[in-house]
């Protein structure tokens, strides 16, 4: 188990840690919650023994693995699946042994290495790196290019791969969603999932929290408290002990009070002296309850828009791409023909790379339409929340000088004094309106950059991950905000609580095209399985299909080199077989697998059916009704389950077949 002994922890001058204490058993799920600047990473820190504690023990069994995601930015031109494969500590070990090994020339060393190769996967692991890839959102192409070939987020998805295939006995995940998209989150919750050792996360998506998670940690004013429960159920216990809180706080005030009152009416009475002197004791050994101090919710709400017109944009034969300096054409989406209403909450779907951010970037007018007509309604103003837009803030100013530039520049005008009042809503107070941007955290930039959108004063928001950087309290004044918004949103988003709470229709970006996506979240999820099922049947077939013609096309007519000698060729052939062999071998018990999900699936799918139908009958009983929905939920995790592994599978199947034939 891991256990923290009444740990006190420094950073500087700032106190994280005063001796807390906790105990974590193992194979549990821990949500790490706190407000920004808690703590939380820097308790990490404490966990991998990069920081020491100032008091107190941090103790784990020797033994276990740790696992977590590397913030630097990897530069290297190793191939990715290498990159991943060198997460799998335990194999790399084995393989040092056997190198080792060899250049000793001991044959027992030798077999003891061939081992722990075996114990460790490493016949499966580059399948498994690769499907692991392949989750994450990685192309087929992508599999073996150079790290230094991907951009930033694609690296840090490459990190987050690498931490997945270390055989960790404790995980610690720092973020772990904020470079993915939705397809890509759906897929990290199911293999989280699934994972069996200890893991702590820090993470602003409560759902993830709620989907992966059976305990929370809360870090709060330097202690850790620990509810047993995901993110939700935290809130609820939470909720309740304050309430307990300042109930018990206001009940001990009376108490003192009525006490004090007997002390001062009664201490000069002789007669009463002796029951005066015993409450100035009582009152004195009175273990003192502090009131119930909390941090004031952070909430914000947007101007109302001077005008609202209506259609805000009309999309005619658009299309979304890139131009090269040469004048070609690349095009991502084409032939939009799509209006955007006063009032609608537009959520934007696709898979990575269909298009969501080229179609908002075209529509802001960062990139230019290829064809077809964007009509703009009269006094359309639109306010732009960019994943990129921390990063263009003068990190020399600060928010003060941002908001005066603004003000300035883009409007409405303001003075100083109604620019620092304005900054204050947003928990920009004091000296902190002139703290140099770059030295804010990522959380504090974010609202800033919020803070700029509602001073314009958009009737359109058009906003691009709004929430990486924002911690649950923000993200929650967000959803009320827009809420309360009087224009039109249209949001691209990972955050499915926020597209959840926000949205009442989903715009589809996929295969070049913007459609109309009917249903919601939870079909939209339901709809990269099937995907990613067609996929996979496409794959199979295509593979077949390729060793057909492989196997029937005569031998090429142009002049080849000299022919291999007879033993070379036997050779080849002899590699290539076995090549085919074990691919064939690792294949077998995966195919084996996934008949058998496809037979059960089948079969829930059925009784799910039935149940539903005698459910929408009339004639149950309430106890009857009640046992067949319980049922109902529990056929549906099972599904859920079996989808999940059956994508896994498919995954770690399409990395096998793209491996070279020989």
């Amino acid at each position: 188990m891991l256990v923290l002994n009444q740990v006190s922890l420094r950073r500087g001058v700032k106190l994280v840690l005063d001796q807390t204490s906790v105990v974590l058993q193992p194979g549990e799920k821990v949500g790490l919650v706190g407000r920004n600047g808690a703590g939380k990473s820097s308790l990490f820190s404490l966990l991998t023994h990069r920081l020491q504690s100032d008091a107190g023990d941090v103790s784990m069994p020797p033994r276990w693995r740790i696992g977590e995601v590397a913030q630097e930015m990897p530069e290297t031109a190793q191939g990715a699946t290498e990159f991943v494969l060198e997460g799998d500590t335990r194999l790399i070990e084995a393989q040092a042994q056997l190198v080792q090994a060899e250049l000793d020339d001991d044959g027992h060393a030798m077999a003891d290495a061939h081992h722990a190769i075996s114990d460790a996967g490493g016949f499966d692991a580059r399948p498994r790196a690769q499907a692991m890839l392949l989750g994450l959102g990685f192309k087929m192409a992508e599999l073996d290019a150079p790290v230094n070939s991907f951009s930033g987020g694609w690296r840090m998805r490459l990190q987050l791969a690498r931490a997945l295939m270390c055989p960790a006995d404790l995980m610690l995940l720092d973020e772990p969603t904020n470079h993915l998209d939705l397809d890509a989150l759906v897929w990290l919750e199911a293999w989280l999932k699934r994972f069996e050792g200890t893991m702590i996360v820090i993470s602003h998506d409560r759902e993830f929290l709620d989907a992966i998670t059976n305990v929370t940690l809360h870090l709060d004013a330097t202690k850790l408290t620990r509810y047993t429960g995901n993110y939700t159920a935290f809130e609820e216990m939470r909720a309740e002990r304050m309430s307990q809180a300042v109930a018990n706080y206001a009940k001990q005030q009376e108490r003192m009070a009525h006490l004090q009152k007997f002390i001062d009416r009664f201490k000069a009475k002789a007669s009463k002296a002796k029951q005066a002197q015993s409450r100035v004791k009582a009152l004195a050994r009175m273990e003192k309850l502090g009131p119930v101090l909390t941090s004031a919710d952070f909430q914000f709400e947007f101007r109302e828009p001077l005008n609202l017109p209506n259609p805000m944009l009309a999309f005619s034969v658009v299309a979304c791409g890139y131009r090269a300096d040469d004048g070609q054409e690349t095009r991502i989406i084409d032939q939009i023909n799509r209006s955007v209403l006063a009032g609608q909450r537009i959520g934007i779907l696709g898979a990575n790379g269909q298009g969501k951010s080229t179609l908002v970037k075209t529509i802001v007018g960062d990139l230019p339409r290829l064809a077809g007509d964007i009509t703009e309604g009269k006094g359309l103003s639109i306010g732009y929340f960019a994943q990129q837009e921390l990063d263009v803030l003068s990190l020399g100013d600060g928010a003060l000088m941002h908001m005066i530039r603004l003000a300035r520049d883009k409007g409405p005008a303001g003075r100083e004094q109604e620019l620092r009042d304005f900054l204050g809503s947003f928990r920009f107070v004091g000296e902190m309106v002139t703290q140099p941007v770059g030295t804010l955290s990522g959380g504090e930039k974010a609202r800033l950059v919020l803070a700029m959108l509602v001073w314009q004063r958009p009737n359109l928001l058009l906003l691009d991950e709004p929430t990486n950087h924002l911690d649950l309290t923000t993200r929650e004044a967000l959803s009320m905000a827009l809420n309360e918004f009087e224009g039109t949103v249209m949001l691209v988003s990972h955050d499915r609580a926020l597209l959840r709470e926000v949205c009442d229709e989903f715009w589809l970006v996929t295969d070049g095209a913007v459609k109309p996506f009917d249903g919601d979240l939870d079909d939209y999820q339901k709809w990269l399985l099937e995907q990613s099922r067609e996929a996979s049947r496409e794959q199979s077939k295509g593979d077949k299909a390729r060793r057909k013609r492989e196997a029937a096309a005569p031998a090429p007519a142009a002049k080849a080199p000299p022919p291999p000698s007879p033993a070379a060729r036997g050779g080849e052939r002899k590699a290539a077989a076995a090549g085919r062999q074990q691919r064939s071998d690792e294949s077998k018990p995966l195919r084996k697998e996934l008949i058998g999900i496809d037979h059960k699936l089948g079969l829930m799918m059925s009784d799910r059916d039935a149940l539903e139908a005698a459910m929408a009958g009339a004639g149950l009983a309430p106890a009857q009704r009640a046992e067949q929905g319980k049922r109902l939920k529990q056929i549906g995790d099972e599904i859920e389950t079996l989808e999940a592994r059956w994508l896994e599978l498919s995954t770690r199947l399409d990395a096998l077949n793209a491996q070279p034939a020989g």
